[in-house]
Order: structure tokens, then sequence, then C-alpha cells
């Protein structure tokens, strides 16, 4: 197959690097900067393109969409009007969804919204320990994520990087991230809020700091704090279940887990090991995402998170701005 991958920023590199480590070098690329198509055509070797019509001369087959969130919906459809199986990256807007879903449908056309944590193995542990129900019920969750936004791209100045503007700030965008694999593991939300403000000295007029409230279906009772803040970077979760707790640091890629029947702590370590220089996040789930993604086309796998539920989760994000 010929990938075609659309905006060649940090995503847009990492899923060049996610499909090379898979074998698959029938690469094109696509951005309207000349930087970023002389990088990624000097480092990876593809044939990269600043006018998008003359990329599709070439025929792709399959089209990975890495631009900024606010740009998503036009290539989704410029997929769909080529008739090409399409990944694309977390968004911040619903706009247009609905009508993109019902051209899906229409041609058949293989969606996949990013689902990244559903790829990651601590995440994996955590929901096979919460189906299991070894531990009881769970009752309540506390999620907490954080980085400082200028440390996200070191390389450019958060004025001119999406992350700083307001309607596709990092807080907005992490939110909905975030949901997308805590609603996986407990469930639907059925009441949603939050408080958001600027606190902080950050030189962009964004909201750096969602305290997030929700209450899943089953009357699990959830918190999730997002913030750009933190200068140490963080991802933790702690899980109140009715026989034992789980708790799972990202950046020490552990799930440690107690259980009142042997009333000891229980630690599983994360199996991820590709890492790239410059980055937090070891590589590993993001390639396993692109590979489901792959063997999906193929016949051979189904993709965890379609069209409709990524709409389900954007609304959120819109239910809980509205009930701020």
């Amino acid at each position: 197959m010929r990938f075609f991958v659309i905006g060649l920023g940090s995503m847009g590199k990492r899923r060049i690097r996610n499909l090379q480590f898979l074998g698959e070098n029938d690469i094109i690329g696509f951005d309207t900067q000349e930087k970023r198509l002389k990088e990624c055509n000097e480092k990876y070797k593809i044939k990269t393109y600043s006018d998008i019509r003359d990329a599709i001369k070439e025929n792709p087959d399959v089209f990975i969409i890495s631009t900024p969130p606010d740009h998503h919906i036009g290539y989704e459809f410029l997929a769909t009007a080529n008739n090409k199986p399409f990944f694309c990256e977390a968004g911040v807007s619903s706009v247009g969804l609905n009508e993109l879903i019902a051209e899906c449908r229409k041609r058949k056309i293989f969606a996949a919204p990013s689902a990244t944590f559903r790829f990651n193995s601590s995440v994996i542990k955590i929901k096979e320990i919460i189906s299991s129900g070894e531990i009881g019920n769970p009752v309540s969750l506390t999620y907490h994520m954080g980085q400082y936004l200028p440390d996200w791209h070191p390389y450019e100045n958060i004025k001119d990087f999406y992350v700083g503007k307001p309607e596709t700030a990092a807080t907005r965008e992490m939110v909905p991230f975030e949901l997308e694999w805590l609603t996986w593991i407990f469930g639907d939300i059925s009441e949603i809020f939050c408080i958001r403000g600027k606190v902080s000295s950050l030189p962009v007029e964004i909201n750096d700091v969602y305290q997030t409230i929700f209450r899943f279906e089953s009357g699990v009772i959830g918190h999730l704090l997002v913030e750009v803040v933190s200068r140490t970077p963080v991802r933790s979760l702690r899980v109140v279940c009715e026989e034992g707790t789980i708790e799972w640091d990202w950046l020490e890629d552990t799930v440690n887990v107690f259980s009142v029947s042997n009333k000891k702590w229980v630690n599983y370590k994360g199996s991820e090991h590709v890492k790239e220089n410059g980055y937090i996040s070891k590589e590993d789930m993001y390639i396993e995402e692109i590979r489901c993604f792959i063997e999906t086309i193929k016949g051979n796998s189904r993709y965890p998170f379609s069209l409709e539920e990524y709409l389900k989760v954007l609304k959120l994000l819109e239910s809980a701005e509205k009930n701020s």
C-alpha cells in the first residue's frame, strides 16, 4: 500500500517512523512548510509535496491525517472524495462529523480516529483488572495529566503552535484524548462538568487548567485534571475499588495493584521499549495503533474505535465546557 501522510509536523513524522518500523516504505508526504518537506525527504527518504494536488496524482491507497486538529475535517472529506481509508489524529471539534460519518457509511470507507492509549500496555492491564472483577467494582477514579506547554515542542514558539490557540488549546485537546480511553475502561459517561481557566502566566490566552468531574453510567465517579503548567510531566491514575486499589504512574511505567484478599501490592511493569530521542512518550503504543489500522484494512483485525464513538467523546468535551 502507498501511504499518504498529510501534515509533517511532530505527529506526521512519528507516523512515518511507525510505518517504516512496520516495514512500510511506500510513503509520500504533504505539508505547506518547506522546512518540514526537506526534513522528511532527507531524514526518512520519502517523496514530499507542497501542492496536495500533485500528491493525489500519486494515487495513494491510504490517508494518514496529522495536521493541526482544526484542519482535520477538510482532509477527512478529501479522503472520502477519493474513496480512501484514513487514519486521523485526535481532535477537538465535532463540527462536520455527522456529515463525515454519513459519507463514510454511504461510500463504505473505513475511518480510524486515533485511540492511542488503547494500545498502551499499562492501560490494557488496567482494563483487564477492572473487567476481571478481581478487586471488586470500581467506585471512583482520579487522573492527572500535566506538562509545561513550552516543553511540548521546545523547537517552536507556543504562540505559533496550535496548542497555544484558544480553539485548539492543549488542554481542550487532551480532555477528549484522555476521556477516550477512560470510557473504554469504565463505560459511557452520563454526567459531566468542569471548572477551567487561565491561571498561570503563560504568554498565550488559553485556559491552561481544566478540572473535569463526571459520573459514569455504572455509577463510578471520576475526576480528570488536565493542565499545561507542570514543570515535571505527569500522568497518574488512582482507581478505588471495593476490594482494592489501582495506581498507575506513566513516567515510571508501572501499574501497582493492592488487593484486600492478599493484603499486598503487586507491581506490573509496562512492556514499551521503542524510544525516539527528544520524546517522553515511548513509540510502542503509536506503532501498535498503526499496525492495527493497517491490519484492519487488510481484513485481519478490527480497529477498536469508530467515528461514532469519537463523536461521543468530543460531545463530552462540549458538554463539560457548557456546564463549566
